[in-house]
């Protein structure tokens, strides 16, 4: 296992889990939920952050970062089976190729981020665990508003 996987993978499934929770607590019909003015709705959101996640996992594979990605089908968002599936091959994926890394990887090959700068791949997940937590936050905000039960691990880590 790289000092990466050592550090910092007992981040990664933790977050993981909590968007898991989050999404496991839905049926298609709450994807459909807005929060009111420009918001998306709850399934929007999810699959948004699917995108963010594709984005980062795609990063860690090819040393550059992405973000023009989005889902081949729109209606993923009102899908919950569907987003599920997704996010268990993209954690998949995440984690394969995090663990393919060598040590020397971690030294040697930073990923090209837009606006110019490089970031070196532990950055790089720890800027895609921040975003995860930003994204999780946000769900809470829509898991509350429909009124389903966070569980302690999730008011715990996020409140």
């Amino acid at each position: 296992m790289n000092r990466l996987m050592e550090e910092r993978g007992s981040w990664v499934e933790p977050t993981h889990a909590l968007r898991d929770h989050v999404i496991g607590l839905l049926n298609d019909a709450d994807l459909a939920f807005n929060a009111g003015g420009s918001n998306a709705t709850f399934g929007a959101l999810i699959r948004e952050f699917g995108e963010i996640e594709h984005a980062y996992v795609e990063s860690f594979k090819t040393l550059k970062q992405d973000f023009s990605y989005r889902h081949p089908d729109a209606g993923i968002a009102n899908d919950l089976e569907g987003l599920q599936t997704w996010f268990k091959q993209l954690d998949s994926d995440m984690k394969t190729t995090l663990e393919a890394f060598s040590n020397d990887d971690l030294d040697s090959k930073p990923i090209a981020r837009a606006g110019g700068w490089d970031a070196p791949i532990s950055l790089q997940l720890d800027i895609y665990l921040q975003a995860a937590l930003i994204f999780l936050g946000k769900a809470a905000i829509y898991a509350r508003a429909l009124n389903k039960p966070l569980s302690s691990d999730f008011k715990d880590w996020i409140g």
